[in-house]
Formats: structure tokens, sequence, C-alpha cells
């Protein structure tokens, strides 16, 4: 007799959905009947070849295209039709490939900035900048898990890359996200930096839901929890890493070659 699931255990829930996802550009189907799961706790990889549709399925998740059919739900509550910006506000929070900070403020500054919205303060931007420090705690906390606070004073441009990533991962968590979409967040790094970004994925991943669409797979086997596999914009394969990447299919199409 097989074990009960997590899911039936209630241990897990959906809190991103979608069903039959599609996406036409004129004649051309970009996205097809994309069906996804995006767990509480988990960290959830969107992998394939260059031109399989992942970036148009992260754009359809976070509004910033309208499906040509399909379904959408966040936390149970249908956001098919919704736009970006009260998506993002519900706890859907996008962080794109090419870092997007502040260079020339400092690091507190970007979290404090990042800060205004969830605090009531998002259209007080005439406001000097001194009327931030009632965040200052509240940055510096988010600094100290991301392990930026020895570098709170220094000026964003002068950050390393991978640092950068950091910091934007730090902006992105000060919006309190319940949904966190990370593309390609490993892009362009050192091994060092790979290591301390995996880290600080699992970290966060913990206490909210984690979608990512990452090119390093030795990474996608260590951190995460399911892997849905496209081609030409269909699902390929999906589950856990061991699953997918046996799969004869996926051999063949993603990693251009079968095994014995």
């Amino acid at each position: 007799m097989n074990a009960p699931s997590p899911q039936s255990l209630g241990e897990q829930r959906a809190v991103l959905t979608a069903r039959g996802l599609s996406r036409r550009f004129g004649g051309f189907l970009a996205v097809n009947n994309v069906d996804i799961d995006v767990f509480h706790g988990e960290i959830h990889a969107l992998i394939g070849p260059n031109g399989a549709g992942k970036t148009t399925v992260f754009n359809l998740l976070t509004k910033f295209l309208q499906p040509t059919a399909g379904k959408i739900t966040l936390m149970g509550e249908d956001i098919t039709s919704t736009s970006p910006d009260r998506v993002a506000r519900m706890g859907l929070v996008r962080s794109f490939q090419i870092s997007a900070v502040f260079p020339h403020l400092t690091v507190l500054d970007n979290v404090r900035v990042a800060l205004q919205r969830p605090n009531g303060l998002a259209h007080q931007f005439w406001r000097p900048m001194s009327a931030l420090d009632g965040l200052t705690g509240k940055a510096e906390a988010l600094l100290t898990i991301v392990g930026l606070m020895r570098e709170r004073d220094a000026l964003a441009a002068d950050l390393s890359y991978g640092r950068k990533r950091v910091l934007e991962i730090a902006t992105t968590l000060a919006l309190d996200p319940k949904v966190l979409l990370l593309d390609e967040p490993l892009a362009g790094m050192g091994q060092e930096d790979i290591t301390a970004i995996a880290g600080l994925i699992r970290s966060v991943a913990k206490t909210r839901a984690v979608l990512m669409v990452e090119h390093n797979l030795s990474v996608v086997a260590d951190i995460c929890d399911r892997v849905t596999v496209l081609q030409r914009g269909e699902i390929l394969a999906a589950g856990d890493y061991a699953t997918v990447s046996q799969d004869p299919q996926v051999r063949t199409a993603y990693m251009g070659r079968e095994e014995d």
C-alpha cells in the first residue's frame, strides 16, 4: 500500500497554479496547454533549451503577457485577467535576469526604498531620504538575512556582480512576496557566487514558494524540489530532478542525446 502524499496530508499547498496556459503570437503558438503547480515552501525549476518558452511562461504568470487561453490562480484567486501591478501587490513578485538596483544609492537605501510599498509609503517619493529612517531596522534585518550587512553603506554601483544579485534578492524580499519568481538568478556568476546565491535561494524558500528559470542543472539538481521541462512551448516532463533527468525524451531534447 502506498503511503499518502504530503499534499494529501495537508502539509503542502499549491499557491500558484496554471491550467491549460497558452499564448499565441499571430500564427506562432509560443506556449501550448501548460499546467503547473508551485507549492509553498518549495523551489520549482522551469528548464528547457533556448526557445522552449520559459520566459513567455514567466511573463504570462506575472501578467506581463495576457494568455490566449487558460487560467492562472494565486492563493486560490483567479488572476488570469489581473493587472501586473495588482498581482505584485497580491504577493507574486518577479526578479529579472538583468540586475535591477539603484546604482547611486547605498545598499541600505536600496532596501529602504523597496520597503516603502509594504509600509504604505509607495506614493511619497518626493519626501527626503530621511523620511525612510523608520524603515532602517527592517532594512538591516533583511540585509542580515542575505549577508549584506557589511556592505550596508557601500554604493550599489561598487558591488561585484554577484553581490548586486544578492541585493536584488533583498529588495525583492522587501516586498514580502508569497511567490518569488527568479529569472536565471545565477547567470554570469562564478562558482563562489553561485554557491552563495543557491544557498540564499534555498533559505528564502523555507517561508515562501519559489519558481525559477535556470540553466545550471547542477544547482537545479541540488536545490529544487520539482522540475518542469519545456520544449517548443509544451511540457516535456515534470517531477523531481532524478525523475526528469532519466526521461529519454528529456535526454534527447534538452541534453542533446539519449544515453544507453
